[in-house]
């Protein structure tokens, strides 16, 4: 499980999608937000993490229909589908790896570009804190997208189509979360349990449902 890591991460890195371009997508989607909205200081400290969420939000359907596509390609999938390891620990550790090298950069960067947004402290932490407890969701959603277009040609847009719907709950429960933290009647810890049990149970169920997909996909 360790090399699968290993080579996953590599992959995702030298691979379209990895790391450094869905850095530079998370920067563009919130760098022109000033440009549409003014510059209204005010109003881009208020607007801020929804901007910071969508974006991050966006920059990880990058590369999200490459999850399985190389393993498709050489032939490897199935050696994987036929080896004692369970699929679903395999389809999990896979997630991860795509997570670190795609999800972990986006959380890491979310502080400089809220500095961009005029963000306080409190709003900057928040949604880094946010980010970190959601984006792994979005991955394991996506992980069941591409499990299903793992077979079909230009399976990329049908990945963002399937995934993005059920991502919104992740967006609107990380959005309140932040809101709840910088203001201080509204209580922060409800939407971020809400947003960690969403997590936890696409890390139960998006291994399981993606595992099903890749052997309906091979028989």
């Amino acid at each position: 499980m360790t090399a699968l890591f290993l080579r996953d991460l590599k992959l995702s890195v030298r691979a379209g999608g990895g790391a450094m371009i869905g850095v530079l997508f998370f920067m563009t989607v919130v760098a022109v937000i000033p440009f549409g909205v003014g510059p209204d200081l005010n109003l881009l400290a208020r607007i801020g993490p929804a901007i910071l969420w969508i974006g991050a939000l966006l920059a990880s359907l990058l590369g999200l229909d490459r999850l399985f596509q190389a393993e498709r390609e050489d032939g490897s999938l199935d050696l994987i589908m036929m080896q004692e390891t369970p699929l679903l620990l395999t389809v999990l550790v896979k997630c991860a790896a795509h997570w670190t090298a795609t999800g972990l950069p986006l959380v890491v960067a979310s502080p400089f570009l809220g500095l961009f947004m005029n963000m306080d402290e409190r709003a900057i932490g928040a949604t880094m804190l946010t980010l970190l407890a959601g984006t792994p969701a979005i991955t394991l959603i996506g992980a069941v997208g591409a499990a299903v277009a793992v077979a079909l040609p230009r399976g990329g847009l049908l990945v963002s189509i399937l995934v993005l719907p059920l991502a919104i709950p992740v967006l609107i429960f990380g959005v309140s979360a932040v809101y709840a933290a910088i203001e201080d009647p509204a209580p922060f810890l409800p939407p971020f349990m809400i947003l960690m049990a969403i997590t936890l149970f696409f890390a139960v169920i998006g291994p399981v449902a993606a595992a099903s997909a890749l052997r309906h996909s091979a028989d």
